[in-house]
């Protein structure tokens, strides 16, 4: 599935007038947004209302992992919030997710329901750690195949993966990909990261952007470099 308004930006804030003097810089034709945990727990769903009265749809991004019932009350309220987008962890099993889709059910406008396969910040030695002896990118594809049988829109994973992702899912399973960062920019604690470009013809859907546009001395400038970027390849 394509969608040419690609780019998540991370509203990765920790003062509500931060984050919506940045969305205040941006196009929503030229971007979702996302908020997080941090936000999320400082200011709520005011917050998200806020921002969903500038235009922009929100990818909501809370991770949930608990047991089915609690996931179940948890999504139906997210949708009711109206968000376009969240997310949930593959980990928590097949009745979690199961659940998950449950909630949403029947609505009219429904969230897609992306579940995160392993975190960008983690590597294959801190899988060992817990105990998992499979590489992260076998591990992603069991994750990601456990999400398309149970009922999710899509997995979060990093550009990395999507190659093999896209070889064994179904062509309009979204991958979500965050780490991404433009051509120069720092990693920063991303460790599994590619480039915006890159990231798209590996078979990316969306792509989470953060820092290289939060922290840019014009947001929508640089928004705008790396849709030029994404074109140009």
């Amino acid at each position: 599935m394509k969608d040419s308004n690609c780019i998540i930006v991370a509203l990765d804030f920790e003062e509500r007038q931060q984050a919506l003097d940045l969305v205040r810089e941006l196009d929503p034709s030229q971007c979702r947004v996302k908020v997080g945990k941090e936000l999320f727990t400082r200011f709520g769903p005011d917050l998200v209302r806020e921002i969903q009265a500038l235009g922009f749809e929100i990818f909501l991004d809370l991770k949930f992992h608990d047991i089915p019932n609690t996931v179940n009350k948890a999504v139906r309220a997210a949708a009711e919030l109206g968000v376009w987008m969240l997310t949930l962890h593959a980990s928590g099993g097949a009745a979690m997710l199961q659940a998950a889709r449950d909630a949403v059910q029947g609505m009219d406008h429904p969230p897609l329901l992306v579940a995160v396969t392993v975190l960008t910040s983690l590597e294959s030695s801190d899988l060992a750690v817990q105990g998992i002896e499979r590489s992260v990118e076998e591990q992603v594809q069991r994750l990601a195949s456990l999400a398309q049988g149970n009922g999710m829109d899509g997995v979060v994973c990093s550009a990395a993966e999507a190659v093999s992702l896209r070889k064994l899912l179904s062509e309009n399973f979204l991958l979500v990909t965050p780490g991404i960062r433009p051509t120069g920019a720092n990693a920063d604690d991303q460790k599994r990261i590619v480039t915006p470009a890159d990231a798209v013809q590996s078979g990316s859907n969306y792509l989470v952007i953060g820092r290289p546009i939060t922290r840019a001395r014009d947001p929508h400038l640089k928004l705008s470099e790396i849709q030029a970027e994404i074109l140009a390849n």
